[in-house]
């Protein structure tokens, strides 16, 4: 297959790029520094550099035409204001979706946050509700394309950089916890490799099924 990654440089696409190199497919990831395309073809992915932010629909569907999926893993990051969680988050997001829809691209992964339906919890911190906010909006819209994308939204935990498990708790609904990046990456290669799956909306921590199975039992 041939996927096209927005936020081609993020922690989670490298190691989802690693991994779809690994099985001969085509990792394309999308970067705005030029500077990180050689992290990119280290990780067996082909660099494009197009600015989410400061594109056109025009312009990102040429870079997603010809793809059998896209996976929104981009991100504001940290530091970043409450402005650019709406214009990287929310904004990039819908703007791949409508790429996506004009390149003829139904399959799309959604990385979201675990329970961002629920919005931020009174008192949040400002640049923290924007980003709930953000992501909230950006799912919405997504689940609003049932009929013209095969979408996934994928809602993980707190992230971290330990090692991969190979064992997650994947649902609907599941208590808060953290789960690795590497472990994220491998359920996002299981989901595009399970059509069962589109349409759900599917949170992610750290357990004790191995991811595989755990993909297959929300697809069932």
């Amino acid at each position: 297959m041939r996927i096209v990654i927005a936020g081609g440089h993020g922690k989670i696409a490298l190691r989802l790029e690693r991994l779809l190199a690994a099985r001969n497919d085509t990792p394309v990831g999308l970067i705005r520094n030029p500077d990180h395309a050689a992290d990119l073809e280290a990780a067996g992915a082909e660099p494009v550099v197009i600015d989410l932010e400061n594109t056109t629909v025009t312009q990102l569907t040429e870079k997603v035409m010809g793809a059998d999926a896209v996976v929104f893993a981009a991100g504001a990051g940290p530091g970043s204001g409450a402005e650019r969680k709406a214009t990287v988050d929310r904004d990039a997001a819908r703007l791949l979706a409508d790429a996506a829809s004009l390149a003829g691209v139904r399959r799309y992964i959604m990385v979201s946050a675990i329970g961002v339906d629920d919005g931020p919890p009174p008192g949040s911190e400002p640049v923290w509700a924007a980003y709930v906010e953000a992501k909230r909006a950006a799912d919405d819209d997504l689940r609003e394309r049932s009929l013209e994308m095969d979408w996934t939204i994928l809602r993980p935990g707190r992230l971290t950089d330990d090692p991969g498990t190979g064992e997650v708790w994947l649902a609907p609904k599941v208590e808060r916890g953290d789960v690795t990046r590497d472990d994220v990456a491998a359920v996002i290669v299981a989901l595009l490799d399970e059509p069962a799956t589109i349409g759900r909306v599917l949170e992610l921590v750290g357990g004790t099924t191995p991811v595989a199975e755990a993909v297959r039992a929300v697809g069932a």
